[in-house]
């Protein structure tokens, strides 16, 4: 049993996390993750990606402590869940947060492009108090959040519920957690009308220069491969021609 399950519809992919009773995470269900976020990217069926764990309690308890395995540095919390080990992901990821995403399962969260949050979601790493560090965690909360605030938040296991955190800008919507589902999907298809190389373009060029200066950045993106594949594909000339013509546009990722 891989701990998930997925759904592919209206090149949506609904990857949800089901390993009772709190969605922890094995080593197994870590690599088969992994997998499956890498053959998102190659189908052509698959614009868009939501994860989100299985009830309303748990998004994910992060790693699985019960589960008897030992702890591996170099293939650890910082990498499970796939997506945050793909460089070069082209297409966007939504975590569609339906409960408490704790440790491994908040770095799985923040990783994400977007997060939809239940209004009882709960983001919080607690691993100082084990003994341990949130690896991927340290990196990237400092990134999304107040500097003294992702710092507290590491240092005391505070709980940050999700109206703080979209106060903070971590979460982009926050709501009823029986709509939580249709919201994420109804930003993925809002994803969906954009060209699909305008959006790839958009995700590299963004996790390519987020540690340049402007100047650097616009000297920079000019060299993309990505960027010069959205501006000079044929989508580019049908958003002009679906925007002088009065239609929606037709895009055919090239």
């Amino acid at each position: 049993m891989s701990g998930f399950h997925v759904a592919v519809a209206d090149q949506i992919a609904l990857l949800t996390i089901d390993r009772p009773k709190a969605n922890a995470i094995d080593s197994v269900t870590s690599r088969a993750m992994g997998d499956a976020f890498a053959g998102f990217e190659n189908d052509p069926e698959v614009r868009v990606v939501i994860i989100t764990g299985a009830g309303d309690r748990f998004f994910s308890a992060g790693w699985d402590l019960s589960a008897g395995e030992d702890f591996d540095i170099d293939n650890g919390v910082g990498g499970f869940g796939g997506f945050p080990d793909l460089p070069n992901r082209r297409k966007p990821v939504i975590a569609a947060v339906n409960g408490m995403a704790v440790g491994g399962g908040c770095e799985i969260a923040v990783a994400a492009d977007l997060i939809v949050a239940a209004d009882h979601a709960q983001f919080f790493v607690p691993e100082a108090g084990l003994g341990i560090l949130p690896d991927a965690g340290s990196v990237r909360l400092p990134r999304l959040l107040p500097a003294h605030i992702a710092t507290e938040l590491m240092l005391t296991g505070r709980r940050l519920p999700s109206a703080e955190a979209a106060h903070y800008g971590l979460v982009n919507r926050v709501v009823p957690g029986a709509d939580l589902l249709a919201a994420a999907q109804a930003l993925a298809a809002e994803i969906i009308a954009s060209a699909p190389l305008s959006v790839a373009a958009i995700l590299d060029i963004a996790r390519r220069t987020a540690t340049m200066t402007v100047p650097d950045a616009m000297k920079a993106i000019r060299t993309f491969e990505s960027y010069r594949a959205a501006i000079d594909s044929e989508d580019a000339q049908e958003g002009t021609n679906s925007f002088n013509e009065k239609r929606p546009p037709i895009w055919k990722g090239r």
